[in-house]
C-alpha cells in the first residue's frame, strides 16, 4: 500500500504571495540589465589619417 502524502506545513510568506497573486496577478518578469563594465569601448582612437581615408571615400 502506497504510503500517504504528507500535508506541505504551512508558511505565512506563501500564503500572502498567492493571496497576491489571485488580487493583482502574476508579477512582470525580470529584465536583463546590461553589465556597463562589460560594454567594450574602443582602445584607440581612429587617426587622422584614417579620418580622412574614410571622408575620401563617402563622396
Amino acid at each position: 500500500m502506497p504510503k500517504k502524502k504528507k500535508p506541505k506545513r504551512f508558511r505565512a510568506v506563501e500564503a500572502v504571495k498567492a493571496m497576491a497573486r489571485e488580487r493583482i496577478g502574476t508579477p512582470p518578469a525580470s529584465q536583463v540589465i546590461p553589465d556597463r563594465k562589460t560594454k567594450k569601448k574602443e582602445k584607440h582612437k581612429l587617426t587622422l589619417e584614417d579620418l580622412l581615408d574614410d571622408a575620401g571615400r563617402e563622396p
